[in-house]
């Protein structure tokens, strides 16, 4: 499907192991990517998203398998997950790529290619994963290529066995965030030398082959500075040339509508918007929504539109807790009206619209069975399809000013906005707090004096009747119970 993006995409992600493990239980059957039943495809078209995102596609890598099995720590959590954890469960991290090749045990490239032409006969966009920071330790450049990787010595890997490794007769760092031990499993890719950026871009075009986006693993990693401040003096001179520019600028050249992600922390995210990817991660938004800051909620909403529309907003993914574990039920549908209904684009994960509450690590094949939550599962269907029907993705988005009284400032527990495009126009009212609050909300809309409005409330459809002239000189009148919400539409009466 080359061609241009929708605004504001909507992106399910999908943990591709787990999901299939669970589709073969459910037919009683072996289910692979080219044998996914097409009522399965139905079903996740039905719920009115944009793309797909298969995490853990690539070629397992037997070595990272063999070193996690080895780690206790991530024994324990594989545990943890699954009560009834066995070695074979582990199949080894989707991030510890041995091959960008799909693995053979999720029905290899021939899967990949019929699951993305179903997705694309139902208008759906496929993203797959590209891991630029490292490969696995026995990924076939690691033994044909070591140049491309990041050198040590024999005296390092004497002195930090953790964090080098021989690989016939090279010694190799692991890969690493700057901030956290290395990774046993991977090892570093040297972005600095130009033959791995050569070999690199091949790879990405490869990827890009087989999809309409990338979601780029720890991207920050790569940016320049960060990487010389990670590495010192174990690597060359900085290049000129920044690495996602070249990589990003070079698959355009062929695939112009490709879309790139960037997994972003540190607040990094303007820096890799810069360098050409079309969104970034929003852990700003999700950290402050888990922690209920709401005045940097409205501070961090409040910044420039055109820096908004291109956050990938979220309230779980594969990396952070399941939302219902971390949420209550009232506070997670709040936070999900806040998600659905801000510029940007949304990622709603598999399992989030169901209510699991256990998040199994990337490494396991299976998850264990837990009870859907059938009214949280009704409130997101209704709430995309609402997302989806009133075309809020194509239209003008702003923030709303509310006000409170001398002896009431509950108001500051509520954010706002509105949305409007051509005749329609809708308002958002979210109190995200646990105490009772009211506020006057100040419309910017010059059109509603002079006539009587019907407020209809689209997801439990309320009908509050409301003068124009009012709301235009005092404000809207709201008030909400803890965790309350209203999305109203404007219709006119008068």
């Amino acid at each position: 499907m080359n061609e241009k993006w929708p605004e504001r995409p909507v992106i399910y992600e999908i943990n591709t192991w787990v999901w299939l493990h669970d589709l073969s239980s459910k037919y009683n059957s072996m289910i692979t990517l080219g044998s996914v039943p097409s009522q399965e495809w139905d079903v996740i078209a039905a719920l009115g998203v944009d793309a797909v995102w298969f995490i853990g596609v690539w070629e397992c890598s037997p070595a990272g398998i063999g070193i996690t099995n080895e780690n206790a720590g991530l024994q324990e959590d594989f545990h943890r997950a699954l009560s009834d954890y066995a070695p074979a469960d582990n199949v080894g991290s989707g991030y510890c790529v041995r091959n960008y090749v799909v693995d053979r045990h999720l029905g290899g490239p021939e899967g990949l290619t019929l699951a993305r032409q179903m997705l694309a006969q139902r208008g759906l966009r496929l993203i797959l994963d590209f891991v630029p920071n490292h490969v696995a330790t026995d990924h076939p450049w690691v033994f044909e290529h070591p140049e491309y990787f990041v050198q040590g010595t024999l005296d390092d890997l004497n002195k930090s066995p953790a964090e080098f490794f021989d690989a016939g007769g090279s010694v190799i760092a692991n890969g690493r965030d700057p901030y956290f031990p290395p990774w046993r499993d991977v090892a570093q890719l040297n972005p600095f030398g130009p033959s791995l950026r050569h070999a690199i871009t091949e790879t990405l075009i490869t990827i890009a082959d087989q999809c309409d986006g990338v979601r780029c693993d720890m991207a920050m990693l790569l940016i320049n500075s960060i990487f010389k401040r990670t590495w010192g003096n174990r690597i060359s001179e900085t290049p000129s040339a920044e690495y996602w520019s070249e990589l990003i600028k070079a698959a355009h050249l062929k695939y112009p509508h490709m879309l790139f992600i960037a997994e972003a922390y540190w607040d990094l995210e303007s820096d890799l918007l810069q360098l050409g990817f079309d969104y970034c991660y929003d852990k700003q938004l999700y950290d402050l929504l888990v922690h209920e800051n709401l005045q940097r909620v409205l501070q961090h909403l409040s910044t420039g539109l055109d820096y908004q529309e291109r956050l990938l907003r979220f309230i779980e993914n594969h990396d952070e807790p399941r939302a219902a574990a971390t949420f209550s039920l009232e506070k997670e549908r709040a936070a999900a009206v806040i998600l659905m209904t801000i510029p940007g684009a949304k990622l709603i994960y598999e399992g989030q619209l169901e209510g699991r509450k256990v998040r199994p690590p990337v490494f396991l094949a299976r998850r264990p069975i837990e009870p859907i939550d059938t009214d949280l599962q009704s409130f997101y269907h209704q709430l995309l399809g609402i997302v989806k029907q009133a075309h809020l993705l194509a239209g003008e988005w702003q923030l709303c000013e509310r006000s409170g009284w001398p002896d009431n400032i509950s108001y500051m527990h509520l954010l706002s906005w509105c949305w409007s495009q051509n005749e329609s126009c809708y308002l958002v009212v979210v109190n995200y707090s646990d105490t009772q609050s009211q506020a006057r909300i100040h419309l910017p809309w010059n059109n509603i004096a002079g006539k009587t409005w019907n407020l209809i409330d689209v997801v439990n459809e309320d009908i509050f009747q409301r003068d124009g002239n009012e709301m235009h000189q005092a404000g809207l009148f709201v008030d909400l119970p803890a965790w309350g919400f209203h999305f109203l539409r404007f219709d006119t009466i008068v």
